[in-house]
């Protein structure tokens, strides 16, 4: 099916973006859709869409995933056989303070893609979830059967209702669906309100770097490049019904390094590479935060032989090199 025009939603998004050009990179179509708002530098995701947009296989929309008449004209023109669900509003800490923009975009628009898919032919839609929903779970490393009933954020919250209303349309209308629970993604073209961005441009501008729990946090910090690989191993691999017992089309993943950094470790390392020593402030543990995560990651070893590949310091070095180059610093 790879002449097949593939959605990416949120395409100018971080994520998204990476997914995006290696879509392109394996020869495929690729429809993006996002909406470009200003949750962050909208500079940033106009240069990653300006990268994507030098491909003539790629074709953009510029919509609200809450604007249920734009979507619904939308997958009725195009009738997408492949969607690739990763717009939406992200973060912990933005969600205690602007809930309903988490409604707006991961409820409201979720349901606007799931209608989308529903209606329109889709033979697979893939999502993206987070490790958020594990909460403050005591068991590790996390674990798809793990109970994630306890959110402790919104966004946590919105995330796991995604889960449970793809399950729900993958029950009622066979609708194949694969949600990926990800864990802390870093890397080129990152969000600048995420730890590694935010501890490389303190480092460089002199500015204290903010060490929540006074920094004995432990992170799986999963590289793009990782997670890029995994969705298109993804995309042709749709879920089946499982026989006569009436399992629904649907499948869970967890997509993490599978190995916890403490993150004193990963300032180091940055130190290192900007040749600068970070400003500590050491801070206490702020609400809708966890202490740790840690992915298990052997459903995907043995469904697609996934295996992470790059290291926290190549990771980070990969990071910096951008970083350095992109903003000419």
């Amino acid at each position: 099916m790879a002449d097949q025009t593939i959605l990416v939603t949120g395409a100018a998004g971080f994520i998204g973006f990476h997914v995006a050009r290696r879509l392109l990179a394996e020869g495929r179509e690729v429809f993006g859709l996002d909406s470009l708002n200003s949750s962050y530098d909208p500079a940033l995701k106009q240069a990653r869409l300006s990268i994507l947009r030098e491909n003539p296989r790629f074709d953009f929309v510029q919509t609200d995933l809450a604007d249920r008449r734009s979507m619904a004209s939308l997958f009725q023109q195009h009738r997408f056989e492949v969607v690739v669900h990763l717009a939406a509003q992200p973060g912990v800490r933005y969600s205690i303070d602007n809930p309903h923009a988490y409604v707006d975009a991961n409820l409201e628009g979720f349901v606007n893609v799931l209608e989308g898919c529903r209606h329109n032919g889709c033979r697979h839609l893939i999502y993206a979830s987070s490790s958020s929903v594990y909460g403050v779970n005591a068991k590790l490393p996390f674990s798809v059967d793990d109970r994630t009933d306890h959110p402790i954020s919104f966004y946590a919250a919105t995330k796991k209702a995604n889960e449970v209303m793809a399950y729900s349309y993958s029950h009622l209308y066979r609708l194949p669906v694969t949600g990926l629970r990800f864990f802390t993604i870093y890397g080129p073209w990152g969000r600048p309100d995420m730890a590694v961005f935010l501890f490389t441009k303190a480092i460089v501008e002199g500015t204290p770097i903010k060490l929540f729990n006074h920094g004995r946090m432990r992170r799986d910090f999963t590289h793009v490049d990782d997670v890029s690989r995994v969705v298109l191993r993804l995309v042709d691999r749709v879920p089946a019904s499982e026989g006569e017992t009436g399992v629904p089309p649907a499948k869970l993943y967890n997509v993490g390094n599978n190995h916890p950094e403490e993150l004193m470790h990963v300032v180091s390392i940055l130190e290192k590479e900007l040749g600068r020593t970070a400003i500590k402030d050491m801070l206490p543990m702020q609400p809708g935060d966890v202490m740790e995560t840690f992915a298990d990651v052997d459903d995907l070893m043995r469904d697609f032989g996934f295996r992470p590949e790059t290291s926290i310091e190549a990771g980070l070095r990969d990071f910096v090199a951008w970083y350095r180059s992109h903003y000419k610093v």
